[in-house]
């Protein structure tokens, strides 16, 4: 009934006005609920935005009734088909949902307009912290040098090697600056070159919605070949004669469900297709075994696996089945003599364990323990050399690198001299080699570039990521605290701050948290950060349930029907931090993306008085339409990590904390949301409907803005400085509404 209600004052409201904006204090739905008092930066932008006309939104009440529980989506008509969308000529409802988007694009405008010169002070800081001539620390693989580099004032790499030593002459293979000139975006990715050196295959995405069409290069004459293959992943895997290489497409709602093979220099018309992956929760990925003997599918849902292989030098050969999928049986392989290594959760090893078994002999039954289980340590990767195995764990929340001999002799963990941080292996394609490639950083320490001797255990610095300007590392401080959440958990927080930063709750803070697909927020080094913390900001990073920071269980009880731990725990940390004075509720702030905007658009809703303001970046809010609609990219493949509504239960449990859904009359923290016309993973309907069902309700005068990217998706702009012009903006409006615009 307050839905229904709530519609009868919108449509009473537009027939008043007879247009499509009123001002921002008309938009309160109620007149009992008093005004909060505004304080600082926040009340004059308040001031600003009443004086604006905010946009109002059609309403058009549609009804979905799911288990017979009817709910009613006023702005459903937003949604728009790709058809729709990438038509010369738009249609009646998609020039009205892109009239809309460009009413919300120039209030925001409006609305900041006066920080203009904040927001390019901010970007060319960020901009100028950054090397303008820079390029990666070379690898070897297969007798070449590889390098990415980059030149002064362009926006993408060059990717170019070198034969046998770094002294020779420079071969550049893709110029990626010269392939973007004609686009608004552009992303070359995949690259992959033929076992002969010869040529290069790579996938481009002009459009941002991560289909990718793969083309391919002659190294030798740097002529292209006629062949061009549309609507894949963007990577092939090669074969070993050179000419037959596997590549992944996409479906209609952009899963990757077929294997296909090419031969170079055929119609990719006739390619064969070689595994359709039928079951629609899973997707699937080709690629090659590091000791180049076998070409491997695999196919990926978020408690199964499954793959087959063929030998790489047999192209044409069958796939046999390595072992058949097992619902909750999650095992990944690797390969190495006449072995085959298995990562996997069989037995009950939530934190996983690695098994092996002959070449021959790879079904279930005949896998037998090589590294036991921990409960005190999550096995998350393996790499390997031929005198050593290189794993990657996570214990107690921290990311570390086992060194392992194969003979038994040596066992030990990489000591990198700090106590929080973050490490993994890079790219190590050589097998034959006593080093392993190693990126180290931490909150203060930026990104630094080792080479490992396994056998010496000494450290070579390759490279640090230089901080350009007057950057030092001992002006800042960083801490690694535990905090008990309402159920008793220990929540682990990762903050950063200026040492100049005073510890009385007067400085401002930044709380960041994910939450989702057991992804880890890991304590990393961020120049870019530096604009907030040299300006008096705390920066802190909740590493809530949903991860995967403190093992699987983690994971497992921040996701299904235990996801509010999420949102509680985020709420926690805030709390935490406000009552031990790293700030106050009149300076708290919250930033997520993605999954991270679910979690955003939860806690304004749990807990919309704790926050001064809210970054909610290409926001998951829609959760109960979206995971109902299987027409919708990635919707089948989430029914492990959300459950599916068509079962009556995860419905419930879902509508229940689904932010859309749940938006109420009430206060809302400032809040700045932002999208991409072209995002593939969360549709820009969902973050447009937010922004119209909330600023319907909400009952202050706070700001509530979006920002639509035209050009962009799910990852923003492309290149290598436009998308900080994003992020110049989110910081503005968090500094504006922190009182800091003054430098």
């Amino acid at each position: 009934m307050k839905i229904l209600k709530l519609l009868a004052i919108i449509i009473l409201l537009i027939s008043l006005s007879n247009c499509k904006t009123v001002k921002e204090e008309s938009n309160s739905m109620t007149t009992s609920t008093p005004e909060k008092p505004n304080t600082g930066m926040l009340e004059s932008i308040s001031r600003k935005v009443t004086l604006l006309d905010a946009p109002l939104a059609k309403v058009e009440p549609y009804e979905i009734t799911t288990h017979g529980d009817t709910r009613v989506d006023p702005y459903f008509w937003m949604r728009l088909s790709d058809d729709q969308k990438l038509a010369e000529t738009p249609d009646s409802q998609t020039q009205e949902v892109l009239d809309y988007i460009t009413e919300e694009n120039k209030y925001k405008e409006e609305a900041l307009g006066h920080l203009g010169g904040l927001q390019e002070r901010l970007f060319n800081e960020i901009v100028g912290r950054i090397k303008q001539t820079d390029e990666s620390v070379p690898y070897k693989s297969n007798g070449y040098f590889y390098i990415t580099r980059y030149e002064e004032g362009k926006e993408y790499p060059i990717h170019s090697r070198k034969k046998e030593s770094l002294v020779n002459e420079e071969e550049i293979m893709l110029n990626v600056n010269e392939l973007a000139k004609e686009y608004n975006y552009y992303s070359a990715k995949g690259l992959s070159v033929s076992s002969n050196n010869k040529i290069l295959a790579y996938g481009e995405d002009t459009l941002s919605r991560r289909i990718y069409t793969l083309r391919f290069k002659n190294l030798e004459t740097g002529e292209y070949y006629p062949d061009i293959i549309e609507n894949t992943t963007g990577g092939v895997t090669w074969a070993e004669d050179n000419k037959t290489v596997f590549y992944t497409r996409k479906d209609d709602a952009l899963r990757s469900y077929q294997i296909y093979k090419h031969e170079l220099g055929t119609d990719a018309n006739n390619d064969k297709l070689i595994w359709h992956e039928v079951d629609d929760t899973f997707g699937t990925f080709v690629y090659k075994t590091k000791s180049k003997k076998y070409i491997v599918i695999g196919s990926y849902a978020t408690l199964s696996n499954e793959y087959r292989y063929i030998p790489a030098d047999q192209p044409d050969a069958e796939f046999k089945i390595f072992q058949p999928r097992v619902r909750k049986l999650e095992y990944s392989i690797n390969h190495y003599g006449d072995k085959w290594y298995v990562t996997t959760n069989k037995d009950g090893a939530e934190n996983f364990k690695l098994m092996v078994c002959d070449e021959g002999r790879t079904g279930i039954e005949n896998w037998s323990e090589f590294i036991e289980h921990r409960n005190d340590a999550l096995l998350q990767g393996v790499d390997i050399f031929k005198d050593y195995l290189v794993l990657s764990e996570r214990v107690d929340g921290i990311s570390k690198i086992r060194v392992k001999a194969w003979d038994g002799s040596e066992d030990h963990y990489i000591d990198f001299g700090e106590d929080a941080y973050l490490s993994y292996p890079r790219t190590n394609p050589e097998f034959d080699t006593d080093i392993v490639r190693l990126s180290f950083t931490s909150l203060t320490t930026p990104s630094t570039t080792y080479d490992y001797n396994m056998s010496t255990k000494t450290l070579d610095l390759k490279k640090q990521q230089e901080v350009v300007g007057d950057f030092d590392a001992n002006l800042y401080a960083s801490e690694r605290i535990m905090i008990t959440a309402r159920d008793g958990a220990a929540v682990p927080i990762s903050i950063v701050y200026k040492k100049s930063t005073p510890r009385d709750g007067t400085a401002p803070l930044l709380l960041y948290g994910y939450g989702s697909y057991g992804n880890s927020m890991d304590p990393y080094f961020s120049s870019v950060r530096l604009s907030l913390l040299d300006r008096g900001f705390v920066y802190a990073i909740a590493h809530i349930r949903g991860g995967q920071e403190l093992g699987r269980q983690w994971y497992e009880n921040g996701k299904f029907l235990k996801k509010k731990n999420t949102f509680y725990d985020f709420i926690d940390c805030g709390k935490y931090l406000v009552e031990q004075k790293y700030s106050s509720e009149d300076n708290l702030f919250a930033m997520g993306g993605s999954a991270g905007g679910l979690l955003m658009g939860a806690v304004m809703n749990y807990a919309p008085d704790l926050w001064k303001g809210v970054v909610a970046a290409v926001p998951f809010v829609d959760v109960v339409s979206t995971m109902l609609d299987e027409t919708i990219p990635l919707t089948t493949g989430e029914f492990d990590e959300w459950g599916n509504p068509k079962d009556e239960e995860y419905y419930h449990y879902i509508k229940s904390y689904s932010p859309y859904d749940n938006i109420e009359q009430k206060d809302y923290p400032a809040t700045l949301i932002t999208t991409g016309y072209h995002d593939s993973q969360v549709q820009y309907w969902e973050p447009l409907k937010w922004i119209a069902k909330l600023r319907a309700n909400k009952t202050d005068n706070n700001p509530l803005l979006l920002h639509c990217e035209m050009e962009a998706g799910h990852g923003g702009a492309s290149g290598r400085f436009k998308r900080y012009r994003e992020t110049a903006l989110e910081y503005a409006f968090i500094l504006d509404l922190a009182g800091k615009t003054g430098n």
